[in-house]
């Protein structure tokens, strides 16, 4: 056996080419089942391999035969030994061979390239050598599992890139398919699928589910048939895909909940300018405690099956939760749907209610009437765990007898000005008592929003004005980073860094320890 290799930077200089794509359509076009992106790299590297190793064999072999001790040889023939590291040589003598124990059988004289002179046996039937000589598999260049262990992100995205630019191919839910071969559906068999979907409150339908409706070339393939009207339901504007990574769900998107389709206006944020060199260590820990999923994701999260949200006002508001890092592996996700309707599970009583994933956006939507019923309050504190189905979310919070608390109090005034108050409100769950904020007028407040999406005062004069009135409700007059972007967020979304770089480079705001700031009165008069 002679090991070979290929070159070391095979696999990184990795890129499709023609022979690549004509072996994928052929193979999609065999199985006649669409495959995902994985699939289709796990077959390419198979095929590669392959084909690699008949191209090593055959450069191996030009210029010579192959040695193999049952062939006779002429002088000055040229030859291969696979065993000597594939080495050429050329007979230049023969001669008959001596051994009692064997029948007749000659001994060739070889001269190599370097000078080198062997003899080898000739016409002996019985040999190891007289095996075909194969490329074994010792080298990780040549083990599939390997291969894959290593390269396998790299080698779908170049994948994936190459056939999203291919007009062949077409690609729904994560899975691949020839365009030329998928059946032909038409405006009647579409403006049957809307009328389905209509019928069953928009949706979620699966594919199957439509076409017992449509009954769509019944003699083809059936999965050549599903992926051909998913297809033809993917590029329709009515329509949209709201299934998680491996399923694929229908949804009508005029029957879309309206905060699905565009963020609800205490989530839409206006992105501010600021310097994240400024932040110190400890600020960044706390951005990464706070997990806003509008902050830059600098530091990898375990992937628990449970987690927590401490709730902002918009969120709260908006009847949303945040599809933050340290989260967002809990919620399905999906190939290519930008929304993604699943079940959310009350914690307490297993009840199931609809919920959204806005991928883009980064926010879950649908929980309007679980926080009214469980009165849940800027800072409390949500769990969120899997359900037991796939796709399913578990979401709880820490019940507990309500009772009268002080709690800061956000007092909108008739001119539409912003007080903060320690009141005595009720709360009815466990809070962050840092980010816990009542609101006893929502509808003020979301006057106050209406009016800064007109006219927006400067950031720093929000924050300047947002210290000021918090500090009056300390003896000490310190306000904590965390309490500082609780209150920033009730009338204007925002996530930590651009205070935290605020509060590390203005002069007038002093640092007195743990992320607590004093508020030294700028000259400008804020």
């Amino acid at each position: 056996m002679v090991t070979t290799t290929i070159e070391n930077n095979y696999w990184e200089t990795f890129a499709l080419k023609d022979e690549d794509i004509e072996f994928l359509y052929n193979h999609l076009l065999e199985l006649e089942t669409p495959l995902t992106s994985q699939e289709l790299v796990n077959a390419l590297v198979e095929e590669r391999i392959e084909r690699q190793k008949k191209i090593i064999e055959k450069q191996r072999t030009s210029g010579g035969d192959l040695y193999q001790p049952k062939n006779s040889f002429s002088l000055n023939q040229k030859i291969i030994f696979p065993a000597l590291q594939w080495s050429h040589g050329e007979v230049i003598g023969i001669r008959p061979g001596e051994n009692p124990d064997l029948a007749d059988f000659q001994v060739i004289q070889v001269e190599f390239g370097n000078g080198l002179k062997r003899e080898f046996a000739a016409n002996i039937e019985n040999h190891i050598l007289n095996q075909p000589p194969k490329i074994t598999d010792e080298s990780d260049q040549f083990d599939q599992e390997s291969v894959l262990e290593q390269y396998s992100d790299d080698l779908t995205d170049i994948l994936e890139e190459d056939l999203a630019t291919n007009p062949d191919f077409v690609r729904i839910a994560g899975r691949w398919f020839p365009r030329a071969i998928l059946v032909d559906t038409n405006v009647g068999h579409l403006n049957l699928a809307e009328a389905v979907l209509d019928e069953a409150g928009g949706g979620p339908l699966t594919t199957n589910t439509l076409l017992e409706q449509i009954e769509l070339a019944p003699e083809v393939n059936p999965k050549l048939v599903e992926f051909s009207l998913d297809l033809a339901l993917q590029e329709d504007t009515r329509f949209d895909e709201v299934g998680p990574a491996g399923d694929v769900l229908w949804f009508l998107r005029r029957l879309e909940p309206a905060d699905v389709l565009e963020p609800p206006v205490h989530l839409r944020y206006t992105p501010i300018e600021y310097d994240r060199s400024l932040i110190s260590g400890d600020m960044l820990d706390l951005e990464q405690m706070l997990s806003d999923e509008l902050s830059p994701v600098t530091a990898s999260y375990r992937h628990m099956d449970d987690g927590e949200v401490k709730l902002i006002y918009p969120h709260c508001r908006s009847g949303t939760l945040p599809l933050s890092a340290s989260v967002r592996h809990l919620f399905p996700t999906a190939y290519e749907a930008p929304r993604i309707r699943f079940m959310l599970v009350d914690g307490d009583t297993g009840e199931e209610f609809p919920g959204w994933v806005v991928r883009e956006k980064r926010y879950v939507h649908g929980l309007a009437e679980w926080y009214q019923k469980h009165g849940v309050m800027p800072g409390s504190i949500i769990r969120l765990r899997k359900g037991n189905k796939p796709g399913q979310v578990v979401i709880s919070t820490d019940s507990r007898r309500p009772s009268r608390e002080w709690i800061r109090t956000v007092l909108v005034g008739s001119d539409g000005g912003i007080v903060f108050a320690m009141l005595k409100q009720v709360v009815s769950g466990t809070v962050d008592e840092r980010m816990a904020i009542a609101i006893p007028d929502e509808e003020a407040l979301d006057e106050v929003w209406l009016k800064n999406q007109k006219h927006q005062i400067p950031f720093e004069n929000l924050v300047v004005n947002t210290v000021r009135e918090l500090a009056k409700l300390n003896p000490q007059s310190h306000v904590h980073a965390t309490e500082l972007y609780a209150a920033v967020n009730v009338v204007r979304r925002s996530p930590p860094g651009p205070i935290l770089a605020l509060l590390a480079s203005k002069p007038w705001f002093s640092l007195v320890g743990d992320l607590h700031f004093r508020l030294s009165e700028p000259d400008s008069g804020n």
